[in-house]
């Protein structure tokens, strides 16, 4: 079977895949005809496809999700590689494909992902910032295991929010050794609230997002995670201005840093600051790894890339050794 990786243009293929999204939309001729817009996607990495004069019996078989045989050629528009399909159908029992070798996934198991969250807040020695902290993680430790930290820019496969969250741990760790004047409670407290209540944001199967539910298109993962640490004092006691209140809330409404981005105030403690700046740095990392490790490696650049102001990465090739011996 072909990898998506391994797709170059003007390659013609035969292959499985799975169909992480599918719209229906219309061409500008007239009479305007059906087409599908589609993202095409493996264990390697995902393209988008076309497959134009789509019949009313198409648009009654083929839905997100579901895993299909696919015969197409590879077409570069607008300098991204793009896929047409000239035939496609659903697979069949006798094809003997499944669902879970299609799902890109976190490089480390989920359950060790969200042990080494446990542990970090475990270490939290402030308790009332632990407590606070254990409260939030209750509300979605199953979730963990599985949940991407978002639909497309970062992290956006099976487990990518935990993988998301124990990166930034290990950064603020580092940064906590570097400058002592943070407070390490609230920095690895921030950084495992700063994005926790994703799960009840978006709705995803196997890593794949198909939609943000009512809560998170009306209020966001932000409000929400905000709304969970003034949860947790009531309930476990704690006066909500308290300094230890303020400094959590505060951490995670200010993490986008920009109104722009969905955070209502830019950040304006020690740790705040730091939190955006840890959040971003493993987020846009993440965006290159992913764009290299997708990109065919015959391909010298990378797509161009949303997250970093639509800039492709160049691939260098010098060897590691090189690097380590400079």
């Amino acid at each position: 079977m072909t990898l998506i990786k391994q797709l170059n243009s003007q390659d013609e293929f035969v292959g499985f895949y799975l169909l992480k999204e599918l719209d229906v939309k219309q061409t500008n001729g007239t009479p305007p005809k059906d087409y599908f817009d589609i993202v095409l996607c493996d264990s390697s990495g995902q393209m988008p496809a076309k497959y134009w004069d789509v019949s009313s019996t198409d648009k009654e078989t083929f839905f997100p999700m579901g895993l299909v045989k696919v015969q197409g050629t590879v077409l570069t528009y607008r300098e991204r590689l793009q896929i047409k399909i000239s035939r496609i159908r659903k697979t069949e029992p006798d094809d003997g494909v499944n669902i879970t070798d299609f799902i890109r996934s976190a490089p480390i198991r989920p359950v060790d992902l969200v042990y080494a969250i446990k542990q970090a807040m475990e270490k939290i020695g402030d308790p009332e910032i632990r407590t606070i902290v254990s409260f939030c993680i209750g509300k979605v430790e199953e979730k963990l295991m599985h949940y991407p930290a978002a639909k497309t820019h970062h992290h956006a496969y099976f487990a990518g929010l935990a993988y998301h969250m124990v990166r930034m741990l290990e950064l603020g760790e580092f940064i906590c050794k570097q400058r002592p004047f943070l407070n390490p409670d609230l920095l690895q407290a921030g950084i495992i609230l700063h994005d926790i209540a994703k799960p009840e944001e978006m709705i995803a199967q196997l890593g794949i997002v198909s939609e943000y539910s009512v809560r998170g298109k009306l209020m966001g993962h932000i409000s929400m995670a905000s709304n969970w640490i003034t949860e947790a004092a009531i309930r476990e006691g704690i006066a909500l201005d308290s300094d230890r209140v303020l400094a959590l809330q505060h951490l995670v409404l200010s993490h986008h840093n920009l109104g722009e981005w969905g955070s209502p105030v830019q950040p304006q403690t020690a740790e705040a600051v730091a939190l955006h700046h840890i959040d971003a740095l493993d987020a846009k990392l993440q965006m290159v790894e992913d764009a290299l490790d997708t990109t065919p490696e015959t391909e010298p650049w990378t797509p161009m890339i949303r997250g970093l102001e639509n800039k492709a990465v160049y691939r260098t090739n010098i060897p590691r050794a090189a690097l380590e011996s400079y």
